[in-house]
């Protein structure tokens, strides 16, 4: 599951346990949740930061699970993508900076779940980005395609990310404009991503116009995910 803590005006939302924090049905439930409290607790000068327990940042949606359905285990798999969009949606209308602080592997939606945010700090010593679907042979959904598109850099990138399987590392991915920066182990990570976010608490701006901009940045992605742009949605 997961767990929101408050430390002065930065919330850290920590995905917890050492598994691989599939995103079960239960685990994006807790996600949704969390994000919806966090979004009627914020106030000016709020920041989130999101990390994880473990190896794994997290390693997608939950196969097993999905697979436990036998001849129907698609449906179960589109339940999935369908209860993740929303979740998707309030990371791009949080009121607030998001910093994401990937300690371990991040694959597939759990890639896509640590794009969402602002700013993508990861690990150089441990940690890999991947995109899985065109080894295992799963559609990319619309609005994954469109996150990408809205959040990665250069056709190139996106080429090799999601039509190659490519694996990167942290180093590499800061080369291909993927992450903001790489750190050499867990504690490091830690203390820049909270570095960060207490420079941006600093500036107390004010949350629901933050939002709004960040929308205006990323139209495609808005609009597949079914977020209006502009200032009248945004007490909604």
């Amino acid at each position: 599951m997961c767990t929101l803590e408050q430390r002065g005006n930065i919330f850290i939302l920590t995905l917890t346990g050492d598994d691989e924090h599939r995103l079960s049905p239960s685990l994006i439930t807790s996600l949704l949740s969390t994000l919806r409290q966090l979004k009627s607790q914020a106030t000016r000068g709020s920041v989130l930061v999101t990390t994880s327990q473990g190896k794994f940042f997290s390693n997608g949606f939950d196969l097993a699970w999905a697979k436990a359905a036998g001849s129907k285990w698609m449906d179960r798999l589109h339940e999935m993508v369908e209860s993740f969009r929303p979740v998707i949606a309030e990371m791009l209308s949080l009121p607030m900076p998001t910093i994401a602080a990937v300690q371990g592997h991040a694959a597939a939606a759990g890639f896509l779940f640590a794009l969402s945010h602002d700013y993508f700090l990861m690990r150089s010593d441990k940690g890999v980005l991947y995109m899985s679907e065109i080894d295992i042979g799963l559609p990319l959904p619309d609005y994954f395609a469109a996150m990408f598109r809205s959040k990665m850099p250069g056709v190139s990138t996106r080429r090799d990310v999601l039509l190659r399987g490519t694996k990167v590392r942290g180093e590499e991915a800061v080369r291909m404009g993927i992450v903001e920066a790489a750190y050499d182990n867990e504690k490091s990570l830690a203390e820049a991503a909270m570095h960060l976010g207490e420079q941006f608490t600093s500036r107390k701006w004010d949350g629901e116009n933050y939002q709004e901009i960040r929308k205006s940045l990323y139209p495609d992605a808005c609009g597949v995910l079914g977020l209006r742009i502009g200032k009248v949605d945004a007490k909604l």
